[in-house]
């Protein structure tokens, strides 16, 4: 079986483009293509795993102004690493009779093989839902300078597709998918069965989609909530990544107490693959259930 890496330039251009202080490169593993399929209703749902980056507990990104054996803490009550912060970055795949939808593109890494383990080529993606545009998340749209989905209609919230622009560190990805985007205001369907939901804070147009079949619902909350641990047991404590840190505290709150009291089941792109479970409320915090039926 092909090893799937992230080559070092890319993975330079990631921590560039997005600001992200201390990614731990040199710690990310070789990555293999995952492909978990599971049913919401009438849909067929895949998670596809993508990439995972091993960051360094240093302060610098998680529980900022705490002393990092706070967050070891935490890490050794989960039975984690304490020196270290694991997070997966995978993608979710929405197949029906009538379209092919993927949410979020990864960093570029393992998601093509993942696909392809999935049984699905990328031609045959109708539509990519962006949550925001950080590069762990549309990285993938671009392979080898051309569209990775050349047949895809790519579609993100107004808010952010103009704070892409604006991104110079993005003016390579952004020139190759100009003429295919398409943008929404945050609440409106943006697919049969799949309502876009504002969460910003993350960025300014940072959205989570909200997929329905039936009786039956998935809330993608993109990045409102990064650890399955940390971000679960500490949702008020601050994350480098945030570009407006208090918002993004906000909303992690809000929608974690959300979806804890409607025992909804959520995809969590950076939480252990396949990212796939529910948010059980645990006095002041909350903890990370996986779905046994996507594992």
């Amino acid at each position: 079986m092909l090893d799937f890496k992230i080559s070092a330039k890319l993975l330079a251009a990631t921590a560039l483009m997005v600001g992200y202080q201390g990614f731990a490169f040199a710690q990310m593993p070789q990555q293999q293509p995952d492909a978990k399929a599971f049913k919401l209703g009438k849909l067929d749902i895949v998670a596809l795993h993508d990439a995972q980056f091993v960051q360094p507990n240093d302060g610098k990104i998680f529980g900022l102004d705490h002393n990092p054996s706070e967050v070891a803490d935490l890490l050794k009550a989960a039975g984690a690493p304490t020196d270290t912060v694991t997070l997966s970055v995978d993608a979710l795949l929405i197949k029906s009779d009538r379209y092919l939808i993927l949410i979020d593109t990864g960093v570029g890494g393992a998601l093509q093989g993942s696909l392809a383990k999935a049984g699905y080529k990328p031609d045959a993606v109708d539509e990519i839902l962006i949550t925001h545009s950080h590069p762990d998340h549309v990285g993938g749209l671009v392979l080898n300078g051309k569209l990775a989905f050349p047949n895809a209609t790519i579609r993100m919230s107004e808010a952010e597709w103009s704070y892409a622009k604006a991104n110079e560190k993005l003016a390579d990805i952004v020139k190759v998918i100009a003429n295919h985007v398409k943008t929404f205001k945050p609440g409106a369907e943006v697919a049969p069965g799949i309502t876009s939901v504002a969460l910003s804070g993350h960025t300014p147009g940072h959205v989570g989609y909200q997929i329905r079949s039936g009786k039956e619902r998935l809330f993608d909350i993109g990045d409102t909530a990064h650890s399955s641990i940390i971000s679960l047991a500490k949702p008020d404590w601050a994350i480098s990544f945030d570009g407006d840190k208090p918002e993004g505290e906000q909303n992690r709150v809000k929608t974690l107490g959300s979806v804890a009291k409607s025992h909804e089941r959520i995809f969590a792109p950076h939480f252990p693959f396949p990212g796939v479970g529910y948010i059980e409320a645990e006095g002041d915090h909350f903890k990370w259930a996986p779905d046994d039926k996507s594992e």
